[in-house]
Formats: C-alpha cells, structure tokens, sequence
C-alpha cells in the first residue's frame, strides 16, 4: 500500500517543528522579558504573556540606554555603530576578495600560485592568534578608537578570495576569448562579465559577512576606548551589573531583541539572493 506523500513527510516536519521550538523560545523570552519590569524578571515572577511595558522599556533602552541599577549608552548609537562596522566590513571584504580572486584566476604572472597559497594559509589563523600584532599595527599607526581601527583589519579574507577564485574558474574559456576579439580590456571584461556573473555569490557572501562583522566581540573590546565607539555587543555586556541583583535585565533584553532585527531584516531581505548563491551558479 502506498503511503500518501503528506505522511511520509509528517516525521520530518515535525522533527524541523520542534527545532524551530526551540531555537525560537529564548528568542520569544526575550521579548516578553523586554515587556516587564526588572522586578518581575529578577523574582522569577515573569509570565509567558507580553507586559504592560513594551513602549517604555523600548524608547528607554534606544535613547538613554539607562536603568534603574546600571547605567548604559543609548542604544541607537551602539546599533549605529554596528551597522557601520558591519557594512563596511562585507563591502570591504568582497571588494578585496574579488579583486584578488580575480587577478589570481585570469592573470599570469610570477608567483602567482605562491600568494594564493599565502592568502590560503591565513584560513588557519584566526583573529585570535593574529590580534596582538594586529593591536600593535594600529597602535602604531594611531588607529585606536577609530572607525578604520575598527574595520580595515576585519576586511582581508582568505575565504572570500577561495570562493571567488572557485567560482571564477568555473566561467567558460569563450569569455574570455570572446571579450578579446570584442577588444574589451582586464577592467571592462571584469565590469560587464565577471561581475554581473557574480551577482549571486555576492549576495550569499555579503549576508554570512554582514553577521560576522555585526556579531564582532574581541576586536572592538580592545580597539575602543570610549562609549561613543562601542558597538551594540559591546554596549549589551556592559549594561550587565556584578550581579542578578544589579542588573536591569527588561534593559538587556530590550536592547538584545533591537539587535537581532538588522541581521535578521538582512536574510529575509535577501534570502532568495543567498539560497541562489549556494545553491546554483549563474553563466
């Protein structure tokens, strides 16, 4: 007997079902946290209900970032910061990464397969390993608390150049060949063919990128000396107390769910964009 194709698949929906469960609820405790006093959070007493406090709580932590038992920063500016930081950081990496992809793949020159190799090996240092010199760069250079103290060093991507360079080879000896009898030079052939080409992968790289420059931790710790430069991860761990009884925990929750709406606006903006991207190439 044939077993109807919605049944066969019932397991599997439920099985994705409960995975969004319970990846969602400390997303929606959060938000309902957001709604309610720090008494109410902080006493255990918090219902599964939104509270009576959602405007108040919202408009506190976007233009004071102050509560009761912590000071903090407006929470505006922190999100601005990010924002900053994140775009420039995917802009900047893609800009680099396709440019580098680019000559490594459709230039000949000497050593050519030496620097690939070199971009290659830094996969295996992460930021981790690299950040006391990296400090030290900026130092140097008087790049501490500063915008480009904070992005530049984030915007070299190995990655980004290996993706790129796959992708590239993958385009068809007639291109290339075609553009030449058209006679189109490196930069036009780049402009209207590659690039265009490129529009999916792009995208798909410009969302993982967006997110790792927005979750950033380490870097903008120790490259930012005043609140004015902090991003808004930075800006939440602060607004933690020394302990349960000192912190306003309707603050950090309001200021958590704000920050998880520019990433999340960015998938669903270009969702279709970033599944084409993985999944299929253009030509």
């Amino acid at each position: 007997m044939m077993i109807p194709k919605p049944l066969r698949n019932l397991p599997i929906h439920l099985v994705l079902s409960i995975a969004v469960i319970i990846f969602a609820f400390p997303v929606f405790l959060a938000f309902i946290g957001s709604t309610w006093d720090a008494g109410t959070i902080g006493r255990g007493d918090m219902p599964l209900t939104p509270g009576p406090l959602l405007i108040e709580n919202y408009t506190n932590a976007l233009t004071t970032g102050r509560g009761s038992r912590v000071s903090g920063y407006p929470v505006q500016v922190l999100l601005w910061n990010s924002l900053q930081m994140a775009l420039a950081i995917a802009i900047g990496k893609i800009i680099i990464s396709i440019l580098s992809a680019y000559a490594v793949a459709f230039f000949k020159f000497p050593l050519r397969m030496f620097f690939f190799a070199m971009i290659f090996l830094t996969l295996m240092l992460p930021i981790e390993v690299r950040i006391a010199p990296t400090y030290k760069v900026m130092t140097d250079l008087g790049l501490i608390n500063t915008f480009a103290g904070l992005t530049i060093p984030l915007m070299a991507s190995a990655t980004g150049t290996l993706l790129f360079r796959q992708f590239f080879l993958t385009i068809p000896d007639e291109y290339v060949e075609a553009a030449k009898i058209d006679g189109a030079g490196p930069l036009r052939f780049f402009w209207s063919i590659v690039l265009p080409l490129s529009r999916t992968n792009i995208a798909a790289l410009f969302v993982i990128l967006f997110i790792y420059g927005w979750n950033q931790y380490l870097w903008p710790l120790l490259i930012t000396t005043s609140r004015e430069m902090e991003t808004i991860v930075i800006g939440i761990v602060k607004m933690m107390g020394s302990g349960e009884a000192a912190t306003d925990w309707n603050l950090i929750m309001s200021s958590t769910v704000l920050a998880l709406l520019p990433p999340v606006l960015v998938v669903v903006l270009m969702q279709q964009w970033f599944v084409k991207g993985l999944v299929q190439t253009e030509k």
